[in-house]
C-alpha cells in the first residue's frame, strides 16, 4: 500500500508514497479513488467491464509550485469524468512531460461506469490547504506525526492532500 488515509479536522486527506514523481500522480490517484467507494464496492470493481481511453490535461508553467497545481487539476479531471461524463477510474498510468511553457500530464486509463460503482465518500474538491508533493534524498527520514501512518526514507516521493468532502 502506497497512499494512507490521514487525519484532519473537518475532511479527508492522504499521505502517499512512491518511488517516481510519475507514480506519485497514479498513486494518490488510487488513493483518491479509494476513499470514494464503498468497502462492498472493492470487492467488485474489478468484475465489471472496463473501457480504456486516454486522459490528458496541460498547466501553464508559473513557479515552484508546479506540480501541486497540476496534481489538482489532474485530480480535479479525474473527478469531473466520474461525475460528469460516467467515467469511473479504476486504473492509471501516468506519464509527466514538460517543454518551455507548459507541464503534461498524459494518463492511460481504465474506467468503469460511475454509476454501477457504489460510493461511500463524496469529494467536492480538491484542495491546496497542507498540499505537498517533494522528493526525498538518499537515507533522508519523512517522520509522521499520524501514529497511523507510517514514516518514510528516501530516496523518493511524496504527496500530502487534502479533500473537501
Amino acid at each position: 500500500m502506497s497512499a494512507w488515509t490521514r487525519p484532519t479536522t473537518a475532511d479527508i486527506g492522504l499521505r502517499v508514497f512512491s518511488s517516481s514523481l510519475n507514480n506519485l500522480f497514479c498513486e494518490t490517484t488510487t488513493g483518491m479513488q479509494n476513499l470514494l467507494m464503498t468497502n462492498a464496492a472493492k470487492l467488485y470493481l474489478n468484475s465489471l467491464i472496463r473501457h480504456s481511453s486516454q486522459w490528458n490535461i496541460s498547466l501553464d508553467k508559473n513557479g515552484d509550485s508546479d506540480y501541486e497545481i497540476l496534481m489538482i487539476k489532474w485530480l480535479e479531471e479525474v473527478l469531473y469524468r466520474n461525475e460528469v461524463h460516467n467515467e469511473f477510474l479504476c486504473e492509471v498510468q501516468i506519464i509527466l512531460t514538460d517543454d518551455e511553457e507548459n507541464l503534461y500530464c498524459n494518463a492511460q486509463v481504465d474506467w468503469v461506469e460511475s454509476e454501477l460503482v457504489e460510493k461511500g465518500v463524496e469529494i467536492k474538491a480538491v484542495t491546496s490547504h497542507e498540499l505537498v508533493i517533494d522528493q526525498l534524498d538518499e537515507k533522508q527520514e519523512l517522520l509522521s506525526k499520524w501514529e497511523e501512518i507510517p514514516s518514510f526514507i528516501g530516496p523518493g516521493w511524496y504527496c500530502d492532500i487534502v479533500f473537501d468532502i
